[in-house]
């Protein structure tokens, strides 16, 4: 499936890449989950997590990044020195979002979920998109930009679920950003659940895999 709606734009580096599906099809879905491939992934790579979720009502949407990155340094570098990456990878997002809910599909019921850099990419978007979704899971990610990047987003999160799951000794996410991601998403309104787990490495394991799936079912 391909959601490309528009002509590529200069600085808009991942404006004609294809979105990827599987589960159910938008039309008949109770509900969808946008995920977010890391970089070097792709979007097939990551669609590749959703026979692990056991849900048979939900349709999956997997944008592809441009060269297999959202942006090309690290995601605590300037901001500056990663555009037109991430404003490219923000628009992606709501461009997916739009099509989502033009199949009828509101955000209350449109989850997000990132791995790594794509986990970066879906935290930030939300804290600058602040509204009620059905949930947003951070798998080895955090907010984006330096130390001392300001956090004064807006809106609220309205109580949307919040799973973060990280290595505690990750080596491309430090632990302190995963902690400060959720005290803003927490005080955004956000129910934030952060888990961090003890030596593991850059992955995706079982626990954090339950934690998307419960979010998952219907209220």
């Amino acid at each position: 499936m391909s959601v490309r709606t528009m002509m590529p734009q200069t600085g808009d580096p991942h404006a004609m890449q294809p979105a990827y599906a599987a589960g159910v099809p938008l039309g008949g879905a109770r509900a969808a989950m946008i995920m977010i491939h890391g970089r070097g992934a792709t979007a097939q790579s990551i669609l590749e997590l959703a026979p692990a979720l056991l849900t048979s009502d939900v349709a999956y949407l997997a944008p592809q990044a441009a060269g297999g990155a959202w942006y090309p340094y690290g995601f605590m570098s300037p901001i500056a020195q990663n555009e037109p990456g991430i404003s490219s990878g923000m628009r992606t997002i709501a461009r997916l979002l739009s099509h989502v809910a033009a199949a009828g599909i509101p955000a209350e019921r449109t989850f997000l979920l990132g791995f790594s850099q794509g986990a970066c990419l879906a935290s930030e978007f939300v804290a600058r998109n602040a509204k009620r979704y059905g949930g947003l899971a951070v798998l080895s990610g955090g907010l984006i930009g330096p130390d001392d990047t300001p956090r004064d987003y807006a809106g609220s999160l309205g109580g949307t679920p919040v799973f973060l799951g990280c290595s505690d000794v990750d080596f491309h996410i430090p632990e302190a950003r995963v902690r400060e991601t959720g005290r803003v998403l927490d005080t955004l309104g956000g129910a934030v659940d952060l888990r961090i787990y003890p030596g593991m490495g850059h992955t995706v394991n079982d626990d954090e895999i339950a934690a998307v799936r419960t979010m998952l079912k219907p209220a």
